[in-house]
């Protein structure tokens, strides 16, 4: 059911937006100051820390929490958060779900796989795509945020130890490149596959790549050695700051429309797929609103499953919020994290390690197959998702931070022709 009457209310300015999207890596940078500084009594200064994060080869899971520790991570998201924002007032892009949701989700995975340098090479690769093609940058820059789910290929070909000092500098810069130039047409062509129903397509697509570059590599018999770097205590001011912030989107949407309680049940009605833009459909108001809320929703699943909120359960959180802006909704996400947890009941998961937190909170990537054909079909999606997730990344060897994205592009595609041929579901959004 699609509603044809968005609510009307003051439209923010632009620059409002931006202020409103800051406020994260502001408090960011000064948390990983103050909290830097306290770190650096105990021996290792916040450069040293950055520079850990830097060099290291970046691929799953490295949790820049305990690579560099909190105040360089910190700090390496809100540089990273800073950036992209100068991006997107540069190019005068207008502010919308998928830039929001594209934001969160560059803001978030800078906790784990994505540092200062090594997403450079792949922004750089989408400006000559954009110069080849003769469009302009403002066009793809969106794709290319989303794609620097890559970035751990070009820190592993440069402090991964294949190539001599200096010339892996080269061949990194240049791999970086590459997925930058390709990735644009790629990812057009890859929702077909799974026809919008899973929301992290540039994870599907960079699953792709992944899987065909890991491959050559392992033909010249170079394997990337599995990582599991994470942090396993959680800190009270990180869960203090994030609930804050959470509460802050809250105060943003009420404040910018004080209709939003009563109109909130409006977004449940959206099936979630592809494209469906809440900013244009319900306002910014309810926007931020359900922002806040799957934010909140989220951090306190993860306490109540007993789970550590680290580098990669920042990543999960952040990036659900970022896509409340652009499809998910508790009435279409929480059947997928029902089958998540069902399944982890069958199979004996431990809830509260962080392996299946991130895949429950990821899980959510296919909320539009809930939101079109219903709770169950959602229980069995998540169910799928976590079977799969959790052994896919064998094949891409961890240089894809999107694993789920990959997982649920190819839940999505194996389920919907299943599906379709009981039940014709709602294309609508």
């Amino acid at each position: 059911m699609v509603f044809s009457n968005r609510i009307d209310e003051k439209d923010l300015h632009k620059e409002q937006k931006l202020l409103i999207l800051a406020a994260f890596p502001a408090l960011f940078l000064i948390f990983g100051i103050f909290y830097g500084l306290v770190e650096g009594t105990k021996g290792r200064t916040i450069l040293e820390g950055l520079s850990a994060i830097i060099l290291s080869p970046t691929t799953l899971i490295t949790d820049f929490l305990v690579i560099g520790g909190i105040g360089a991570a910190f700090i390496n998201s809100a540089l990273i958060g800073f950036y992209n924002l100068y991006l997107l007032k540069h190019f005068k892009m207008r502010i919308n779900g998928l830039l929001i949701a594209a934001f969160f989700t560059v803001l978030g995975f800078a906790f784990f796989g994505k540092n200062v340098i090594n997403i450079l090479p792949i922004y750089l690769g989408g400006y000559l795509y954009a110069r080849y093609q003769k469009i302009p940058m403002k066009n793809v820059i969106l794709v290319i945020m989303f794609s620097t789910a890559l970035a751990p290929i070009v820190s592993f070909i440069t402090f991964g130890g294949i190539f001599q000092e200096g010339f892996s500098y080269l061949m990194g810069i240049l791999a970086g490149l590459a997925i930058g130039f390709i990735i644009v047409p790629l990812s057009s062509h890859m929702i077909r596959f799974h026809d919008g129903y899973n929301l992290y397509n540039i994870g599907f697509t960079a699953g792709i790549v992944g899987t065909v570059i890991t491959s050559a590599l392992r033909s010249f018999k170079i394997d990337i050695a599995p990582v599991n770097i994470i942090s396993e205590s959680n800190n009270p001011w990180i869960i203090g700051m994030l609930a804050c912030l959470f509460i802050y989107l809250i105060g943003a949407g009420l404040r910018t429309n004080p209709t939003t309680l009563k109109d909130y049940k409006k977004i449940l009605q959206y099936r979630g797929r592809t494209i469906t833009d809440f900013t244009s459909l319900v306002g910014y108001g309810i926007t931020f609103f359900n922002m806040g809320v799957m934010g909140l929703s989220s951090l306190l699943l993860v306490l109540l499953l007993g789970g550590v909120v680290n580098g990669p359960v920042l990543a999960a959180i952040l990036t659900v919020v970022g896509f409340s802006a652009f499809g998910k909704h508790p009435k279409n996400a929480w059947p997928l994290v029902a089958g998540v947890i069902l399944a982890g009941l069958f199979f004996s998961y431990d809830f509260s390690s962080t392996t299946f937190i991130i895949s429950l909170l990821f899980s959510t990537t296919i909320a539009p197959i809930a939101g079109a054909y219903g709770p169950i079909a959602g229980v069995i999606a998540g169910m799928l998702h976590l079977t799969l997730v959790t052994n896919i990344g064998i094949i891409h060897g961890g240089i894809n931070l999107y694993n789920n994205g990959f997982a649920g592009g190819l839940v999505a595609g194996f389920m919907l022709p299943i599906i379709d041929a009981f039940k014709r579901g709602d294309s609508r959004p």
